[in-house]
């Protein structure tokens, strides 16, 4: 069995080719620029060639994207997008036309010359071709993915409150990291760019999803010290988004999210604190330009750190030299592969059939 797993991020896209008959140690792993910044690159192609610029394919992670295109329209530059490829910019098509893109049907792209960018967080010809090239197998039995969804907010509603709404229901419904795992049919309509990913790979293989943040806490539940601790406090920082979990196993105390760039050090490790001890209000985090925090299980609130604070993610330097003492987590050796081993338990969980064999290879989970 192979299952293929790639957490989408907006600076790397993690991939692990998971196979439990072999040492984790000897999967095959790539850790390749995410395709918010490959459609960066190809959108400043097309300025530098003073090419028109026509945007295709589905709603996908902004950030890189969204701003080379901005930088693309600040010269001078003409664009063209679909709508569902200008999603990715903004879920209100008026706002993509206030920027300046021009939306077309797909029946006038046909007639518009321009340098054609695809938007598309998953390109399972481009990993096939990666992978073959060096003689691996491409014959998937399971994909996992993995990518953060802001989702289509209402008009007049915050997106980062939007997306702290969803996490704060999927934990009220059921308090369990493994609760974000889900197979493609389930995701609620509203996250548009994680159903935008998993159609992507429609009729490949059985696919399950889970967002990125959990799936990062999941994967570092898999290192052995932290597996050791029945309670950890568990940061992932990754290039945009922080994602903070006070843990009892895989029962989720409290937690918050901000954004990496938004906070100084000072801040995550004030904010990680008051998460532990059951004080940090939701406006603190809010009013910070952050997404929010949520008590959600006030009988683990603790009067100190949990004894290891464990930190993932491509941003973790940011509390090195702190008091929070951080455990840098690096399940089976690699930091990089976290939310994979993340996102591999999440298609166990959605596809029982596959539970034994990834068990198996991976041990079992700490309890809910």
């Amino acid at each position: 069995m192979q299952i293929l797993a790639i957490d989408m991020g907006t600076g790397t896209q993690d991939i692990l080719l998971f196979d439990p008959e072999q040492p984790v140690e000897n999967n095959v792993k790539m850790v390749l620029p995410s395709a918010t910044q490959v459609a960066a690159t190809r959108i400043r192609r097309a300025a530098r060639e003073r090419r028109p610029l026509l945007l295709t394919g589905v709603v996908s992670g902004g950030g890189p994207c969204s701003w080379a295109a901005e930088e693309f329209l600040a010269a001078g530059g003409t664009a063209y997008a679909t709508p569902e490829a200008a999603q990715t910019f903004n879920d209100d098509l008026d706002e993509v036309r206030a920027m300046g893109i021009r939306i077309v049907s797909d029946d006038e792209t046909r007639a518009i010359d321009a340098e054609r960018v695809v938007l598309q967080d998953l390109d399972l010809d481009a990993v096939r071709t990666a992978l073959t090239a060096f003689e691996v197998p491409v014959g998937f039995d399971g994909i996992a993915l993995g990518c953060l969804d802001h989702g289509a907010a209402p008009p007049d509603v915050s997106d980062r409150l939007f997306r702290f709404e969803h996490l704060r229901k999927v934990v009220e419904g059921r308090n369990d990291l493994l609760a974000f795992a889900s197979r493609p049919e389930d995701l609620p309509a509203y996250l548009t760019r994680a159903r935008a990913m998993t159609a992507s790979a429609a009729g490949e293989a059985p696919v399950a999803f889970m967002d990125t943040g959990p799936a990062a806490a999941l994967g570092a539940l898999h290192d052995e010290r932290v597996a050791s601790e029945p309670e950890t406090a568990v940061l992932n920082l990754g290039n945009m988004h922080l994602l903070a979990f006070h843990l009892r196993g895989r029962r989720i105390a409290s937690l918050f999210e901000h954004h990496t760039g938004e906070l100084a050090t000072a801040q995550v490790v004030q904010f990680t604190g008051r998460m532990v001890t059951g004080v940090l209000e939701h406006a603190e985090i809010f009013n910070s330009k952050g997404h929010g925090a949520f008590a959600a299980d006030r009988s683990l609130v603790r009067p100190a750190l949990p004894s290891v604070v464990a930190v993932t993610g491509p941003q973790r330097q940011k509390v090195r030299a702190t008091s929070l003492a951080p455990y840098f987590a690096a399940p089976y050796g690699d930091m990089m592969i976290s939310g994979c081993f993340g996102l591999v338990r999440a298609f166990a969980e959605v596809y029982p059939e596959a539970a034994a064999a990834i068990e198996h290879r991976l041990g079992p989970l700490p309890a809910s």
